[in-house]
């Protein structure tokens, strides 16, 4: 069983994702996409992606990190798939499933499972313009606005080259919509002989084992469940197990979140890091009542000192 933490633009940057792989029970982890149109892009573009790329594209704690394309030209994500293996990715990833508006406009994301032709071209390209020990692997949903057509589109990024696929359980039009469409997602193992990862609505250790039991696949994507649980991993790595499920307490959770803010502000300007943690906090009130409180608090907090003192930081400390 591998259990892999979600690339969501937007929310898991290089903090987030270097906060939640502390906690463990995450065999691997994505970059949001990397968007790409027509050049070649530099190698500092993807390491602001991935700045992990500079430490043997692996976080901090040790989980490896792969890199996420996103686009519609074969030609062009080969080339720059070639380059950020030369950068140090393990795994080329293929972004099919992005469902915002602005990025199906520009023919990127799940508006391509309308294609499943180019789907195989784009996998086809960059797995020849890859070194062979490379694996290449895609995330998608189920169709754009049916998932009719996930069969079709699974199979062409199989027969491709795709070394796994992960399947987020809705379609394109769903958006993030409840309930994920479990019961599909042996449909599509059924037609492709490589590993299918289940995607959506796991958001805790019963959601896991009601998704195995409909979906009958063993691999697993977490991605909003995990950002609102940080433990969720562990957890389901330790059910899988035969294990004690221990919750994760605030207590324990609290010195992730002060690292996050601290990083948060060395790494993002004044205006911008408020939003961050804001942000990630929002989701933790899902689960934990000190983090309403705390949201409440800080909710219109904007000078650095301060949010600083909610966390319990001393200044000295925030310096």
């Amino acid at each position: 069983m591998q259990i892999a933490l979600a690339p969501m633009e937007g929310l898991v940057d290089n903090i987030l994702r270097d906060v939640l792989t502390r906690v463990g029970g995450i065999d691997w982890c994505v970059t949001e996409f990397i968007r790409i149109n027509d050049q070649l892009l530099t190698p500092a573009y993807f390491h602001k992606f991935g700045p992990e790329l500079l430490n043997g594209a692996k976080t901090a704690a040790g989980v490896p990190l792969r890199v996420q394309l996103l686009g519609s030209d074969p030609v062009c994500l080969a080339e720059n798939a070639a380059l950020a293996c030369e950068l140090g990715s393990q795994v080329i990833d293929l972004n099919f499933g992005c469902p915002a508006k602005t990025v199906n406009k520009s023919r990127g994301g799940a508006v391509l499972l309308k294609e499943p032709e180019l789907l195989n071209q784009i996998v086809e390209h960059v797995r020849r313009a890859v070194p062979a020990h490379i694996p290449v692997t895609a995330k998608m949903r189920l169709g754009f606005d049916s998932p009719d057509g996930s069969l079709v589109c699974a199979t062409a990024l199989a027969e491709g080259g795709a070394e796994h696929i992960v399947v987020h359980a809705r379609t394109k039009m769903d958006g993030y919509k409840p309930p994920a469409h479990w019961e599909w997602i042996p449909r599509v193992q059924e037609v492709v002989k490589v590993p299918v990862f289940a995607n959506g609505d796991i958001w805790s250790v019963e959601d896991w084992r009601r998704c195995r039991e409909i979906s009958g696949v063993e691999d697993i994507m977490l991605g909003r469940g995990l950002v609102s649980r940080p433990d969720l991993a562990r957890q389901i790595a330790a059910a899988r197990a035969g294990e004690e499920v221990v919750e994760m307490s605030w207590a324990e959770l609290l010195p992730l979140i002060q690292e996050f803010w601290l990083q948060a502000k060395a790494q993002m300007t004044a205006r911008q890091s408020p939003g961050r943690l804001k942000q990630w906090l929002a989701m933790l009130t899902r689960n934990y009542p000190e983090a309403v409180e705390l949201f409440t608090l800080m909710r219109r907090e904007t000078e650095l000192d301060q949010v600083s003192r909610l966390l319990g930081l001393s200044v000295a400390e925030a310096a």
